[in-house]
């Protein structure tokens, strides 16, 4: 059973699209992941789903309610968590996790062992006394998720998480999405880590408001036409500007102390990039053929055009 499902939604801001025309559906129990750069539409695309906001155009039901027609409802049976997390610093970990609870209208029976619960869960119960205030940024995350699991939601929304987070906290708030997901939650997370895209079960890139493609991450993989170069030269960032302005029909990425070139022509590109970096006095790089990487696949799609190339894989 389909847990979101929208059909050409639309959401444009003095005549400009933030979202354009999106259809896709994201079926029950599954970590679906929207990817995409800053402005890319993933935090209009949230809102519209969490009823939040109205569309221009275009349609959309959670849990199998409109999000205009039935948006109270869809409040009951949903978690949402905003890139900026209503915490109030002013109040402890207990003391936010039970005005939430109120805001929820749940009922005093049984709060107690559910609070603790989501406490053990979430590895807060030592601090449940300190103030929010007094939280790193990763704990604060993991307050905010608590506070959305609260009503015990059937659908969870995340709209960049774990954004500005250090990875060790990072790697622990996925561990607690991995146990919501084993317990039946539908999680629909939008982010700007193409690492943490890899962790999803499936994955919709989109760029300035409109779907690029959509699958497993495996899949969107295998729509990569262009070969991948890695090189590892001396100097990477020095290299890698040399061969951006030298390959102009090719992509050049610096991911840390490798570069990747995006070619349809690898014999070529090999020779061209050796004399390159011979030209400046760069030694001899080594350049082998890899695996395209989700980042490869994403920056290939931004590149390639913004409109034209959609896919949807079933």
């Amino acid at each position: 059973m389909q847990a979101i499902r929208t059909e050409a939604l639309t959401k444009a801001f003095d005549g400009h699209p933030a979202v354009d025309h999106l259809t896709l559906a994201v079926e029950e129990g599954e970590l679906f992941g929207l990817v995409g750069p800053d402005g890319a539409g993933k935090t209009t695309t949230v809102r519209l789903l969490t009823a939040i906001m109205e569309p221009t155009s275009g349609d959309a039901w959670v849990a199998g309610r409109h999000c205009v027609r039935e948006a109270e409802p869809i409040k009951d049976v949903i978690g949402y968590m905003s890139q900026q997390f209503g915490l109030y610093t002013d109040l402890t970990v207990m003391e936010n996790i039970h005005f939430y609870a109120d805001i929820y209208g749940l009922p005093r029976h049984g709060r107690a062992e559910k609070i603790d619960r989501l406490l053990a869960f979430s590895n807060l119960t030592p601090f449940k006394k300190r103030l929010a205030n007094n939280l790193s940024g990763g704990m604060k995350q993991k307050l905010g998720l608590a506070c959305a699991l609260i009503h015990t939601p059937k659908i969870l929304f995340l709209d960049e998480p774990t954004n500005g987070v250090d990875p060790v906290s990072r790697r622990d708030f996925w561990r607690i999405l991995y146990q919501l997901l084993r317990e039946g939650v539908t999680i629909f997370v939008a982010t700007a880590y193409l690492d943490e895209a890899e962790r999803c079960s499936r994955v919709a890139l989109i760029h300035k408001g409109r779907l690029q493609s959509v699958g497993t991450p495996d899949e969107i993989k295998r729509l990569m036409r262009a070969s991948i170069l890695q090189v590892r030269a001396a100097e990477p960032r020095r290299a890698a500007a040399l061969l951006r302005a030298g390959l102009e029909a090719e992509s050049v990425s610096l991911f840390g102390d490798r570069i990747h070139v995006v070619t349809r022509d690898p014999g070529g590109a090999t020779v061209r990039i050796q004399a390159l970096l011979a030209q400046e006095g760069l030694p001899a790089p080594e350049i082998r053929p890899v695996a395209p990487e989700l980042e490869d696949v994403f920056i290939s799609a931004l590149a390639e055009g913004e409109g034209d190339r959609r896919h949807a894989l079933s």
